[in-house]
């Protein structure tokens, strides 16, 4: 029989945390480009936005909590289709919002732009956690395995590369993987695909001029102090002004204007010299603490489309979280990507906290289903073998 059990309440307790970090720096980091620019004419203009947006996402939080997650297979094909117009719109039509130089969003009548990108990583976990769950047995076969496999996630990951936004699709074959890994793939397939895969990025990186310079001001940002050094140098100064401490809540110098996108893609930068190494390294510990958390639930999973379900959005916020404080700290070449919990954005923030509702779901089953219930559709009783890691 099937039981419910209470959803993983410390999960919930480091989401809570990291959200409301993000609703107070976002604030912080805004209100100067909010107060100065008369698109916005008000200090709270990002504040008010942000809180919106948590709000959508906790009422998504919660619906998808209480929603029994073997429901979602039976919308995979329908949302993929979905999601697959939508990122064709983006690129070809009239619909397509360009920003920041690049072309991600959808523009709908008077409603704020929405990113399908954000929404794309949400589906494609769902699709290939009902899709590897039904073909454990063929995943070792080229031809019904890994072919297939690589088509679907390189259609999602190549449409968001075009937009072009590298970092998300870079972000979406990285969970992908781990959920074809966690499903059993043959080891062979995968260190193929890896370095396929690793060939691709290298292509991907060296293949456009802007991301050359980035790489360029990665290595030597002093090259160009003013141009495309400038992000790294100025994400630096922020870190480094901190110190142990902070300078201070509100009080960060580098966000007048200094620190490109401060209250997005650099909030970490401003949690930095705000909040000194102490708050960074708090919020390293909160998301490094979420990772352990989902990948506990990962493990304890009733049945392999749970446990593939699990990983994948695991190791999808989770890894984004990491190349997002990665590229703030230097330790990696820039790309603009958010960070989860944190950054404005309301389709990262409504699609992340929605995530984390089936996560929270997949955690309240505690024991067995009823196999008559879920029988085909990527379910198995208690006790059966779930592998968790690619055999040879």
């Amino acid at each position: 029989m099937e039981s419910l059990g209470r959803p993983d309440y410390l999960l919930l307790g480091i989401v809570a945390i990291l959200l409301t970090i993000g609703i107070d720096m976002v604030y912080s980091a805004s209100f100067v480009i909010a107060h100065n620019s008369p698109e916005y004419r008000s200090d709270t203009y990002f504040l008010v936005r942000q809180v919106i947006w948590v709000a959508m996402g906790v009422l998504a939080l919660i619906a998808c909590m209480h929603l029994d997650y073997h429901r979602w297979q039976r919308v995979t094909v329908v949302a993929m289709g979905l999601i697959i117009l939508l990122l064709f719109a983006v690129l070809v039509t009239r619909l397509g919002h360009s920003a920041y130089g690049a072309q991600r969003w959808l523009k709908l009548g008077p409603l704020p732009p929405i990113q399908p990108s954000e929404f794309a990583k949400l589906i494609l976990m769902l699709y290939l956690a009902d899709w590897l769950s039904k073909r454990q047995d063929k995943l070792k076969d080229l031809s019904k395995g890994a072919f297939p496999f690589a088509l679907m996630v390189g259609s999602i990951a190549g449409l968001v590369y075009l937009q072009p936004d590298l970092g998300s699709s870079f972000i979406t074959v990285v969970a992908a993987v781990s959920m074809f890994f966690l499903a059993g793939a043959s080891l062979r397939h995968f260190f193929i695909g890896l370095v396929i895969g690793g060939a691709g990025l290298v292509l991907a990186v060296t293949g456009a001029g802007y991301r050359s310079s980035r790489i360029t001001a990665f290595l030597d940002p002093q090259q160009d102090p003013l141009g495309v050094g400038w992000h790294v140098i100025q994400t630096s100064i922020a870190l480094g002004s901190g110190g142990i401490v902070g300078l201070g809540l509100g009080v960060s110098r580098q966000k007048f204007y200094y620190l490109p996108s401060a209250h997005t893609d650099a909030i970490f930068a401003v949690i930095g010299e705000e909040l000194g190494l102490l708050g960074t390294l708090v919020t390293l510990g909160l998301f490094a603490w979420f990772a352990y958390r989902g990948y506990r639930i990962t493990l304890r999973a009733p049945d392999t489309f749970g446990m593939l379900l699990a990983g994948g959005i695991t190791t999808w916020i989770s890894f984004q979280a990491l190349i997002n404080i990665a590229v703030v700290t230097s330790v990696v070449p820039f790309t603009g990507i958010t960070l989860p919990f944190i950054s404005s954005g309301g389709s990262s923030m409504i699609v992340s906290l929605a995530a984390v509702g089936i996560l929270l779901n997949i955690s309240r089953h505690k024991t067995a289903f009823k196999p008559e219930k879920y029988r085909n559709k990527g379910a198995e009783p208690a006790g059966s073998r779930v592998p968790l890691y690619g055999d040879a």
